[in-house]
């Protein structure tokens, strides 16, 4: 499994979801204007948009750091894609979306 399939099936969950493509050819998820999620061209690293308190954790977890992009925006770049890595990228996908939709909807 990589990046790019956790990915691409937690958006195929999540409703009203854009995706398209940055000027540096990563891919982007949006909702209402808003990137939530990018992956990098090459595929090597996940970027989430979080809840400050979602963040400070994730970022204390193997692989990931604060992101350049600012304020609530993390980074993970695994060298192995395991359970381990599904489990969190997948939450932080679904937790970034949520954070645009609010709790329930």
């Amino acid at each position: 499994m990589t990046l790019r399939e956790i990915l691409e099936g937690s958006a195929a969950e999540t409703p009203g979801v854009d995706v398209g493509t940055d000027d540096d050819g990563a891919t982007a998820w949006s909702l209402g204007g808003t990137v939530f999620a990018r992956l990098s061209a090459d595929g090597s690293t996940a970027s989430f948009l979080l809840d400050a308190i979602v963040a400070n954790a994730a970022a204390r977890t193997p692989d990931v750091k604060r992101s350049r992009r600012g304020d609530g925006w993390v980074e993970m770049t695994p060298k192995v894609v395991d359970r381990h890595v599904y489990d969190r990228a997948r939450a932080w996908f679904l937790s970034g979306h949520r954070r645009l939709t609010g709790p329930g909807l």
